[in-house]
């Protein structure tokens, strides 16, 4: 039987300081009116602890939750991506800050950002946990990138597997532990 463990990549702490960075960073760029859109189900920590971040930094953005997906029944991304939950707040002459979890392909946070800046938003950012740069199959960059990713399978921190290990307050790899008879 092969056991599973997860090896840390990015520690909590490492993660609360990238946070406090980037809403540094969003704080110089002084956003007017800054609506945040988190993209579910991957972003909610990131985006819930980037809230808190933007607060102590003396902002006051709004939230939003957007659901997209590319994938439907598959297991791999079909490439076009559909909006399976729309947000309510009119965008129209705000700053848009785009949250989400990892930025692989780009497909979707391309979606976003197009369908946001078509929408009539000043300006529309991205920020995202982790950026893995080898993947990109869109024309995209992240505003605001925590972490440069290795290529592996990552959960934790809002980042699952199957269902599992979204609680994780930290960044890791599945390893098998090996097994036994």
């Amino acid at each position: 039987m092969t056991t599973r463990t997860i090896d840390v990549l990015y520690s909590e702490e490492a993660i609360a300081e990238r946070v406090a960075a980037i809403a540094d960073r969003i704080a110089e760029d002084r956003p007017e009116r800054l609506l945040v859109v988190a993209i579910l189900k991957g972003s909610f920590m990131f985006a819930a602890d980037l809230m808190r971040a933007l607060h102590r930094v003396g902002l006051e953005p709004q939230v939003e939750f957007m659901m997209l997906s590319s994938y439907g029944e598959a297991t791999v991304s079909s490439g076009t991506v559909r909006i399976v939950r729309d947000i309510d707040t009119d965008v129209k002459g705000r700053d848009v800050l785009i949250v989400d979890d990892i930025l692989e392909s780009g497909r979707t946070l391309a979606f976003a950002r197009r369908l946001i800046a078509e929408r009539g938003a000043s300006r529309v950012k991205v920020a995202v946990l982790l950026e893995k740069p080898g993947k990109r199959k869109a024309e995209i960059q992240a505003d605001h990138v925590g972490f440069v990713c290795p290529d592996e399978f990552v959960v934790g921190y809002g980042m699952d597997a199957a269902h599992a290990w979204r609680q994780l307050p930290f960044v890791g790899v599945i390893k098998d532990a090996g097994s036994g008879a």
